[in-house]
């Protein structure tokens, strides 16, 4: 018979493995969602805001006017990482400590037109949804960009292989 602690780690790793397969499968999703011709398609549903578009769609409405392009990355992510020409700078938290910036919802209110929409983009497309639910709670209709401006990390622990602004092509500068 097996002893307390070791059924307890079997069940723990059971459990990591069923969250593992979870989010694997989000990923896919937004993955799948993010290239070919759901690239464009419309925006996903999502708890809180007004939905997830992929970062061709979200670059798509910034160049018709549709949408302000926000990004919530801190000051030192664009400056050492790159950043969008033209996108709106508004930091969620700050860097080092990524302590809340408690400019953002002056800074956001500034960037978006009353009426208007804004899609929101991160390193990875996390940050950008606690974003765009405080914009949703300002009465901004704000969208998240999926995959984010870096994507997800590969199995290296490397970004920009998998998805995101960059890796999809799209415009940005670094320096």
């Amino acid at each position: 018979m097996a002893s307390p602690a070791f059924a307890h780690a079997v069940a723990g790793a059971a459990a990591a493995s069923d969250r593992m397969r979870r989010m694997t499968s989000i990923h896919q999703d937004a993955a799948a969602f993010s290239s070919g011709s759901a690239a464009l398609d419309g925006p996903r549903p999502a708890a809180g805001y007004a939905g997830d578009v992929s970062p061709q769609l979200a670059w798509h409405w910034v160049q018709s006017g549709e949408a302000v392009l926000v990004d919530v990355r801190t000051d030192a992510e664009r400056d050492w990482v790159g950043f969008v020409p033209g996108a709106v700078a508004a930091p969620w938290k700050h860097w080092p400590g990524m302590t809340p910036n408690p400019a953002f919802d002056d800074t956001l209110r500034a960037a978006v037109p009353p009426g208007g929409k804004a899609v929101l983009l991160c390193r990875s497309g996390v940050r950008s949804v606690a974003a765009a639910r405080r914009a949703a709670e300002l009465g901004i209709t704000a969208y998240n960009v999926l995959e984010g401006f870096e994507g997800d990390a590969d199995e290296n622990g490397h970004r920009n292989r998998r998805g995101g602004w960059r890796f999809r092509g799209l415009p940005w500068r670094q320096g």
